[in-house]
């Protein structure tokens, strides 16, 4: 936790709890918009121009928010323009933390060893907690954003003609249904696996856990009779948003969050939905099954032996 600006206690994964003792997620601090021309974008400040070179992203690839951004990335074709760094899985008494090795990177930008250095240097008296994704500027060293959901929309449009234009993932004329299904998902079911995993009381793991089966039951349905994306064949930020969620679901929350009234693989709707986005050009390089196993199991309020399970058995999600 940083307390004005200074790195003050050990990573704990509660960053709050409301009146019921459920999990309440820290807001995102930085907003500002990479633009084509520089201007503002809905929120933050201008003079984020995008130009080639200019910005980084670091991500964790546990991360289920940083790895929509990391798709987006790929989706797009910003390899060669926005550059990347990848932490270690674990999650230390420091946070993430850079290393190269077994699919991560050091910080060659700002030769970071935590990724807190990078919020103490973009602002000395921050506080709160050092996140991922993070969308850093290198000609004014500071983050640009590191909100997950604006990141994925700088990558859809904020690059202009330097990313590619035969992938729209915010199309206007499904953006008002993107909005309001994606306002569906975050709480029951993306943010609804951490207010399982995380409640410290038995009455919001149960409201969660209930939350997070209506909402698999709710898309299992659809998915069933739709498809085979979220939108008809148009693959959309929704898809993205949901499937880092399923992707590591069976993984990680079915059993370390305890959401084990049934694995994600026993769902037949959802279970090909998973397997057809993986098989989208680009995305499978995004997801690290290893990663995701040794994040989810370093945290040791929820597994203080730090024990990896071997299984389970993916293959049913094209793993």
């Amino acid at each position: 936790m940083l307390v004005d600006g200074r790195w003050t206690e050990n990573w704990q994964p509660v960053q709050g709890v409301d009146a019921k003792g459920g999990f309440v997620r820290q807001t995102s601090s930085f907003r500002h918009f990479v633009t084509p021309d520089g201007a503002p974008g809905p929120t933050g400040d201008g003079g984020f121009e995008a130009e080639a070179g200019r910005y980084h992203l670091y991500v964790a690839l546990i991360c289920p928010w940083a790895s929509r951004t990391l798709m987006a990335r790929r989706l797009k074709g910003l390899e060669d323009v926005v550059s990347l760094s990848i932490v270690r899985p674990e999650l230390g008494p420091e946070g993430w933390r850079f290393g190269a090795g077994e699919g991560s990177t050091d910080d060659d930008v700002n030769g970071a060893r935590f990724v807190h250095e990078l919020y103490t240097k973009s602002d000395p008296h921050v506080n709160g907690r050092a996140t991922v994704p993070v969308l850093w500027d290198k000609r004014r060293g500071t983050i640009v954003n590191n909100e997950s959901a604006d990141i994925l929309r700088i990558f859809n449009t904020g690059f202009g003609a330097l990313a590619r234009g035969d992938i729209d993932l915010y199309p206007a004329d499904l953006a008002a249904e993107i909005d309001a299904l994606n306002d569906w998902i975050y709480p029951r079911l993306n943010n609804g696996v951490y207010r399982a995993g995380f409640a410290t009381t038995q009455g919001a793991y149960e409201e969660a856990y209930a939350a997070v089966f209506e909402a698999l039951d709710t898309l299992e349905d659809q998915l069933a009779t739709g498809g085979p994306l979220l939108f008809g064949r148009r693959l959309t930020e929704t898809d993205l948003r949901l499937f880092v969620t399923l992707i590591r679901f069976d993984a990680a929350y079915h059993g370390l969050f305890k959401c084990n009234r049934q694995p994600l693989a026993s769902y037949p709707a959802l279970s090909a939905y998973v397997r057809r986005v993986l098989d989208i050009p680009g995305i499978r390089e995004t997801v690290s099954i290893d990663h995701i196993k040794r994040g989810y199991y370093s945290i040791k309020a929820l597994n203080p032996n730090g024990i990896v399970p071997l299984g389970p058995d993916l293959s049913a999600l094209g793993l």
